[in-house]
C-alpha cells in the first residue's frame, strides 16, 4: 500500500501533462511573416524625408520637380539630354539687365539643346512682386520666353529642393543672378557668380562644351 499513493500521484501528473499537450495542439498558431515585421520596423524607424533631405539624396536634378510661375508642376525629367542654365533672378537688382543676355543665350543655343531656367527670389530683398507682376515685367521689359518658376527661397534651410541640390557641391547663391550650368546627365558642371554675365567668354565656352 505504501507504493500505491506515489503511483497514483504519478498517474495523475502524467494525465494532466497529456491534457495540456492535447489542449495546446487545438489552439491556432499565429505568426507574423518576416517581411511584415521588417516593414513595420522600417516604417517606425524611417520617417518620410523632408524636401531638403530628398534633394540632398537626389543623384541627379532629373529626379526633382518645381512649380512654374503660373503654378504648374514641371518634372525635371523632361530636361533629360538638355543642358540647363539655372539662374536665381530678381526684378530690382543691379544685375537685372542680365535678363536680356539670358534671353539672347536661350535664343542662340536652344536649338542645340540649351534651356535657361529663371527662379525669381526675394532672398536678397529685391523681388517683392507677385508671380503675375514678375511675368509681365520680364516679358515687357526684356522679351523673356525662357521658363520662369515660382518665386521662392534659394538659400539657407528653406531653399527649394532644386537649389538644395545645386548647392550641394557648388555652394548656394550669394546674390541674385548666380548661374548654375547643369550637364545633359543632370549633374552640376559649374557655378558662376553674378558678375559673370551671360555673354562672358567663360560662360559661353562652358555652354558650348556641354552641348557637344
Amino acid at each position: 500500500m505504501t507504493c500505491a499513493v506515489p503511483a497514483a500521484r504519478w498517474n495523475l501528473t502524467r494525465m494532466n501533462n497529456l491534457l495540456r499537450v492535447a489542449l495546446m495542439s487545438t489552439l491556432p498558431i499565429v505568426t507574423t511573416p518576416a517581411p511584415a515585421l521588417a516593414a513595420a520596423a522600417e516604417s517606425k524607424a524611417a520617417p518620410a524625408p523632408t524636401p531638403a533631405q530628398a534633394a540632398t539624396a537626389a543623384d541627379s536634378i532629373h529626379s526633382l520637380s518645381a512649380k512654374s510661375l503660373d503654378g504648374k508642376t514641371v518634372a525635371f525629367s523632361d530636361y533629360k539630354g538638355k543642358v540647363l542654365l539655372i539662374v536665381n533672378t530678381a526684378s530690382e537688382c543691379g544685375f537685372t539687365g542680365q535678363y536680356a543676355g539670358l534671353q539672347t543665350l536661350f535664343e542662340k543655343y536652344r536649338d542645340r539643346g540649351l534651356v535657361v531656367l529663371g527662379f525669381p527670389s526675394h532672398d536678397f530683398r529685391q523681388e517683392a512682386g507677385s508671380g503675375e507682376a514678375i511675368a509681365k515685367f520680364c516679358k515687357v521689359r526684356y522679351g523673356v520666353t525662357f521658363p520662369l518658376f515660382e518665386k521662392g527661397p534659394v538659400s539657407g534651410t528653406a531653399a527649394s529642393p532644386v537649389f538644395q541640390f545645386l548647392a550641394k557641391k557648388h555652394g548656394e547663391p550669394k546674390w541674385n543672378f548666380f548661374k548654375y550650368l547643369v550637364g545633359k546627365n543632370g549633374q552640376v558642371i559649374a557655378q558662376y557668380a553674378s558678375r559673370v554675365g551671360p555673354d562672358s567668354g567663360e560662360l559661353v565656352s562652358a555652354i558650348e562644351a556641354a552641348l557637344r
